[in-house]
């Protein structure tokens, strides 16, 4: 490789050093921070002979030049073409510190509310058993009472052993929203980098019994039992902030600030006992008298600013209301609307409509559910199409934050599809004046929340503008949207976004001279090394089949764990026999029995007599699916022609990646040599 050719070149597609805003390197990679990613020519790269594929992840964009050249021609572009050298890690912060200030806004959100989707997504769902146990679907005279006049009643009336079920399964679904706070606290602080616990302890505070809950705010107030403090001249109420994002965000962004602030000026044992004291206490004196009630100001300004809008406006104001009511399930200022929802459905004793909120946010809810379900069917990332299809079931059924953060706002182009359809639904919610008449789930059970004369209304109204935001979004991601559903705008796996790049270039492989005295085999899939002895499959944990390891993978491709030639390709796809560059041969059965599959969930990438380079793709396996038609995933990397070499050297345990080390094979050395042909002699001698 002309290594000053292949930089010069490389900076000529990037648009140019003053386009590179920081450089690094990997193993394998160039790893470029862009200022403009417009001016890249990524054609002109791919067809270039002596590289292997690029990509864009984390916001970098990584040019795959290969083992042994990429450090020189990361040297050449650096002293010959003035480019700005920075490590890894910086350049990571470099490319998280890239983009607008929105982007960076919602990565952030995305950042701190990914982990906590799982969570969230059974607390919704859980929710919605709920509310079908309790939904009065059903009218009995025998049910008829001062309280209950209509004689409506649901499944927990009728069949009363249902109700302590129901109690334990209402109990564990709201712990995740009334104990957010704790929640948000230790992953926003994580993400600002601050201690995880500091954060979940503050989050706890803001939630503890000894504050008025933020549910019974109103009624707390009409009995003048909110209790107060009296903090520095000022009168402070003693509210908790239950299901609230905002004030928490601001709050751990603030105590990570300041615990940073006092780990630069505190050392040794000071540090350790007055850093998170002084934390503590000034994040929990700025939380409850500053932040915690201009926050919950800018909440109940909003509920009674789009009460009034709906009021005064009518289809326009339903049109904004919908139009912004999921921003504002962000903030988790929708909480309050239960504030304004309440008086309205109270008025309906003396001749009110009932309440316009419930309707609107559950054609939002649905818009956003939809918009969700589209990505599910649309998208082939393994990662994303399971965080879509959770979240877009949670949605329809009321509970949309799973989907808003782990899937619409990370692409961005649903969540604004979704908001744009909610914003006609909420017009003509309004237009054709539906009303609900007790709180409930907003989504496609909500209907037993709906006044009993709007209720088909609702229902065709939720109908449409679920066919519309899915046709909507299903339309714009197999056009415009196509490329984000690959994963390019989440938390890539770049290792596999590597072995696509270089499949793509697998016909003009050339294999590296150096490879010939390589004599390490990496990990080919993702996941967790183990020994052979726990395959169940006796032959391979006898090591009868030769030496190695295993791995029980996580996701992902397998890919080629040497430079070599693939000397086996079963049709089926699930077992591999390679020869590497130095004569090692390798054996790579992909989980137990499953030739019985007969090829299904299996995608084979290449055939007998290819040649593949370390990282290239073999075959794509749905695992969650082998694993489920009842086979074992764990997957043998052996040694095939292991007599000719003195053992293996393990060099892996506990969770890999692709690309890591996993074992050595062991030349043999000249006395062992020796050995074995003495060896070899006495038994021809014997047999003679």
């Amino acid at each position: 490789m002309d290594h000053a050719r292949v930089a010069k070149d490389v900076l000529t597609y990037v648009g140019g050093a003053d386009n590179i805003n920081a450089a690094a390197h990997c193993a394998t990679r160039l790893r470029l921070v862009l200022n403009d990613m417009d001016k890249v020519d990524q054609k002109a790269l791919d067809k270039d002979p002596d590289l292997k594929g690029t990509f864009i992840a984390g916001g970098m964009f990584q040019i795959i030049v290969g083992p042994g050249d990429v450090d020189l021609v990361f040297s050449e572009m650096i002293h010959t073409g003035g480019v700005k050298e920075v490590s890894k890690d910086e350049a990571k912060e470099q490319a998280a510190k890239s983009g607008n200030p929105l982007s960076r806004f919602i990565k952030a959100i995305a950042d701190i509310f990914v982990p906590l989707l799982p969570a969230l997504v059974a607390g919704g769902l859980m929710m919605a058993i709920h509310n079908v146990l309790t939904a009065d679907f059903f009218t009995s005279p025998a049910f008829v009472a001062s309280d209950n006049p209509t004689g409506a009643y649901g499944l927990v009336d009728r069949f009363s052993w249902l109700a302590d079920y129901d109690d334990v399964i209402n109990l564990v679904s709201s712990a995740a929203f009334a104990f957010l706070p704790v929640l948000v606290g230790f992953s926003a602080v994580k993400r600002f980098g601050g201690n995880v616990y500091l954060g979940a302890a503050m989050g706890a505070a803001m939630v503890s019994t000894q504050l008025t809950s933020a549910y019974e705010i109103e009624t707390a107030r009409q009995a003048g039992t909110i209790e107060v403090w009296h903090l520095f001249g000022l009168t402070v109420d003693k509210i908790g902030y239950q299901a609230m994002v905002i004030p928490v965000l601001c709050v751990s962004w603030l105590l990570a600030y300041i615990e940073k602030w006092l780990h630069k000026r505190l050392s040794g044992t000071a540090d350790f006992l007055l850093t998170p004291l002084i934390t503590l206490l000034v994040t929990g004196f700025l939380t409850f008298v500053v932040v915690g009630p201009l926050a919950r100001e800018l909440s109940d300004g909003i509920t009674n600013g789009l009460s009034w809008l709906y009021t005064t406006a009518g289809p326009l104001g339903g049109f904004l209301f919908g139009l912004v009511y999921s921003p504002i399930v962000v903030t988790g200022l929708h909480q309050s609307f239960p504030a304004v929802e309440l008086p309205l459905i109270a008025q309906m004793s003396s001749g009110g409509p009932g309440s316009f909120i419930f309707p609107i946010a559950s054609m939002a809810n649905i818009a956003q559910g939809a918009v969700t379900l589209a990505v599910f069917f649309l998208t082939k990332d393994s990662k994303m199409k399971g965080l879509a299809g959770a979240g877009g079931v949670s949605a329809i059924v009321g509970i949309t934050e799973p989907a808003i953060f782990g899937v619409n706002l990370r692409l961005r182009w649903p969540f604004f599809i979704g908001m744009g359809v909610a914003s006609v639904g909420g017009a003509v919610v309004a237009l054709l004046d539906i009303h609900n008449q007790a709180l409930g789930a907003a989504g496609f059970v909500g209907f037993v929340s709906i006044v009993p004369d709007d209720i088909l209304k609702y229902l065709i109204l939720e109908v449409i503008v679920f066919i519309a935001a899915f046709a909507a979004a299903f339309a714009y991601g197999t056009t415009r949207g196509k490329a984000s559903l690959a994963g390019d705008d989440i938390d890539a796996d770049e290792a596999a976004l590597e072995a696509e790049a270089m499949a793509e270039h697998a016909e003009t492989v050339e294999l590296p001279a150096e490879a010939a005295e390589d004599f390490t085999v990496t990990a080919p899939i993702q996941g967790r090394a183990v020994p052979l002895s726990e395959v169940e499959d006796p032959t391979f944990a006898s090591g009868m089949l030769g030496p190695g390891m295993a791995i029980a993978p996580a996701e992902g491709p397998v890919v080629s764990p040497v430079d070599g030639e693939v000397l086996v390709a079963f049709p089926t796809g699930h077992a591999y026999g390679l020869r590497a560059a130095s004569g090692v041969e390798l054996l790579i059965h992909v989980g137990m029995d499953t030739v019985q599959l007969d090829g299904k969930h299996f995608s084979p990438k290449v055939k007998a007599g290819d040649k593949v380079l370390r990282g290239m793709p073999l075959v794509d396996v749905d695992w969650a699916a082998v694993g489920a038609a009842g086979y074992q995933t764990v997957t043998p990397i052996v040694v095939s022609n292991a007599q000719g070499y003195e053992g293996i050297e393990k060099r892996a345990a506990g969770t890999i990646h692709r690309g890591d080390a996993l074992f050595d094979v062991m030349r043999k050395t000249e006395e062992s040599g020796d050995d074995e042909e003495g060896a070899q002699a006495d038994t021809a001698e014997a047999k003679a």
